[in-house]
């Protein structure tokens, strides 16, 4: 089995904020990431495949088409945007790496055959990263 990644950028703001929680415990829980204006990150978002390289082109999927398939699901989406409020697949979440990296491959899944999406990985800071493999 090979892996292949495609490495993209984008930066976006968000606020951390759950309408489930009481104004206190937003502070407490999200701290400065619940500032009414929202903040910024310069996100890397890693998007695996896996499979065996065909005989005849020797790739797992041609990199053009990875490229294409993440630009259009997601980054086109959301690169400077402010995810809370310019994303509609986004609305009703609260954007953190974990959820972003779940709605992220959600966005990416139906683009490729069943079982070659295996990972999509989201680093928010370079100590903040999450990890999704769909479910199991």
């Amino acid at each position: 089995m090979v892996y292949l990644t495609r490495r993209v950028t984008f930066s976006a703001s968000h606020r951390l904020w759950s309408n489930h929680l009481t104004d206190k415990e937003n502070y407490a829980i999200y701290d400065k990431c619940a500032n009414p204006n929202g903040h910024g990150h310069n996100y890397v978002l890693e998007v695996t495949v896996q499979g065996e390289p065909d005989p005849r082109t020797g790739m797992v999927l041609n990199l053009t088409d990875l490229k294409r398939i993440v630009n259009e699901q997601v980054v086109d989406w959301v690169d400077h945007k402010h995810l809370n409020y310019d994303v509609p697949w986004l609305e009703g979440i609260i954007p953190t790496a974990e959820m972003l990296a779940i709605k992220f491959w959600e966005r990416l899944a139906h683009d490729f055959p069943p079982g070659q999406l295996y990972e999509v990985k989201l680093h928010e800071t370079e100590n903040n990263i999450a990890t999704y493999r769909g479910k199991a």
